[in-house]
């Protein structure tokens, strides 16, 4: 029985089909907890490898922030090149922009491979500023990242929020829950087996033989991967205190082509570089606008975050104030404190791969790839995350502090915004 929340993506599912829940003793070379983009490209490429692989899900695959997040695929991570740098050094940190590089690449070439039913990606990204300064990003721009003045924003949005941009050609946008979803299909055709709504309640990781425990079934394996980002729950307490759960929110309208068009006439994603950014895009072949925006570190109630949204999205586009809203939802995102994705080893022959909030999809990807190499002695690459391990997120304290990180990148946006005016 499929259980996702309702959402665009649930509501244009490409395969409707449910997995069987875990009953009784299976044996596997490696069992993985978590069906998100983690997990599952952890298992395509042990599946590919060769490796007998089981994915246990607490709900359906990519019920988590996985399957409800903007859909949004480019390089680069949470963590800034300048503090990346400042941590691991120059060549360090050159090598782990290539690996989100990579995991574009990656994300893209699996769609295509596959012929994913319903990922629709959709190429581009354009990246814009609301203040005027141009000399940073003119600096940046290169052959597959053009600088866009006022005037080649124009041509593609109808707003006079932003002022300068970077194309971001290589980045593009899909529908996620579909694209998971494609992913495990190819886990199953190469022998893997995913068993959904069976949440494990149980481990043994001691011993050359692990075994996880559901319910109503085990499976007993060499190897076991931990990847379950937001919703990590007490079942492995070092993962639970490393990651702050953060809820993200994501809106989606009304059908109404023709109004949309008096806003927005590209199909490439936007985001703004504020550092409490929003980002939208046209879905639905143009027909809806999905505008996603905000964190909260506690639940927070949808409908004042979507007059939130309403407000940030007429602010750019105020001949959008007839669009309604048709939906709204959270998904809770795993950050780490430092920021960086958390991928490495629990004890002998248990892993973890977590810590994908506010990177993007292609994380997730090499995410998985990596530590798939590592368990099938293929690379070493894996290391490269060493330096970004499980820290203390803080507990209840370290969420206040996010939430109030927060608050002060929006205001520092609100300042710089504000100077750029009157400068």
């Amino acid at each position: 029985m499929l259980s996702y929340p309702d959402t665009f993506y649930s509501r244009t599912l490409a395969d409707t089909r449910s997995r069987p829940l875990l009953h009784g003793d299976i044996t596997a070379d490696c069992v993985i907890v978590g069906a998100g983009f983690a997990g599952l490209f952890t298992a395509l490429t042990l599946a590919r490898g060769g490796m007998r692989v089981v994915v246990l899900d607490s709900q359906s695959v990519g019920f988590g922030a996985s399957g409800r997040n903007g859909g949004f695929v480019s390089d680069g991570f949470a963590s800034s090149a300048a503090a990346i740098r400042q941590r691991v050094g120059t060549q360090h940190a050159a090598a782990l922009q290539a690996l989100s590089v990579e995991g574009v690449d990656i994300m893209r070439r699996t769609i295509a491979d596959l012929a994913i039913p319903g990922a629709d990606p959709v190429p581009g990204i354009l990246r814009l500023r609301r203040f005027d300064r141009a000399a940073d990003l003119q600096a940046e721009a290169g052959a597959d990242s053009p600088y866009l003045d006022r005037t080649v924003i124009g041509a593609h949005i109808r707003s006079t929020r932003y002022l300068h941009g970077i194309e971001d050609r290589s980045g593009f946008h899909i529908h996620p829950l579909n694209t998971l979803r494609g992913i495990a299909v190819e886990v199953e055709r190469l022998g893997g087996r995913i068993f959904e709504n069976s949440p494990v309640i149980g481990t043994d990781l001691n011993g050359p033989v692990k075994s996880v425990s559901t319910q109503q079934g085990r499976v007993t394996a060499e190897r076991v991967v931990f990847a379950m980002g937001g919703y990590t729950g007490p079942l492995v307490p070092r993962l639970r205190r490393a990651i702050l759960p953060i809820a993200t929110y994501v809106m989606v309208s009304e059908p109404a082509p023709d109004l949309l068009a008096t806003a927005i006439q590209t199909r490439m994603a936007i985001g703004d570089d504020r550092r409490a950014s929003d980002y939208y895009r046209l879905v639905a072949d143009g027909q809806r606008l999905l505008w996603g925006g905000r964190i909260t570190t506690r639940a927070a109630n949808i409908p004042g975050i979507t007059q939130s949204l309403r407000a940030e999205m007429l602010g750019a586009y105020p001949q959008l104030a007839p669009l309604k809203t048709e939906l709204a939802w959270s998904g809770l995102m795993a950050y780490a404190r430092h920021r960086m994705p958390q991928i490495g080893k629990l004890g002998p022959k248990v892993w973890y791969v977590t810590g994908f909030g506010g990177h993007g999809l292609n994380t997730t990807a090499i995410g998985g790839t990596v530590l798939g190499e590592k368990l099938l002695g293929e690379s070493d690459r894996i290391a490269l995350f060493a330096e970004y391990g499980l820290d203390w997120a803080g507990g209840p304290a370290g969420l206040v502090a996010a939430q109030g990180t927060y608050w002060a990148l929006q205001v520092q946006d609100w300042w710089r915004e504000r100077a750029a005016v009157r400068g």
